[in-house]
């Protein structure tokens, strides 16, 4: 009840408005970490340009070693890349069914603070907090 003694229901879900403002947001996020993830790809099959031909095989060694761990670390991040991707496309999914924004734990509204910092979140900071 709110001060006039009107029965205030509690929102379950958001609006298609808002639903829009968030899937647009979304979008973007979606585009710029397709974006990322095509420069990361790009760079995985175009071998560092500098060459070892003309250094010690000492050098060369330590330089292969160093471009080893760069591929790993660039296979990394495009694997982490991947699944923000993925995370996206099932916030859009989860837009379409009108469930987005839900908590999976608790069934409770996530904040839209919460949801505009971590769009992909299915989780409320209560319910991510207890998890730890």
């Amino acid at each position: 009840m709110d001060n006039n003694g009107t029965q205030v229901t509690e929102k379950t879900r958001y609006s298609d408005v808002e639903l829009l403002e968030f899937k647009e947001l979304i979008i973007d996020k979606l585009e710029k970490a397709k974006s990322e993830l095509h420069t990361l790809v790009a760079s995985l099959s175009n071998p560092n340009e500098n060459g070892t031909d003309d250094t010690a095989g000492t050098f060369k060694a330590l330089e292969d070693g160093s471009a080893t761990l760069e591929k790993e670390h660039i296979n990394q991040l495009a694997a982490r890349q991947k699944k923000f991707i993925e995370n996206l496309e099932a916030a859009l999914v989860r837009i379409e069914n009108k469930t987005y924004g839900i908590c999976r734990e608790t069934g409770k509204l996530i904040p839209k603070e919460r949801l505009r910092a971590v769009p992909h979140t299915t989780l409320s900071m209560e319910a991510k907090l207890k998890q730890s």
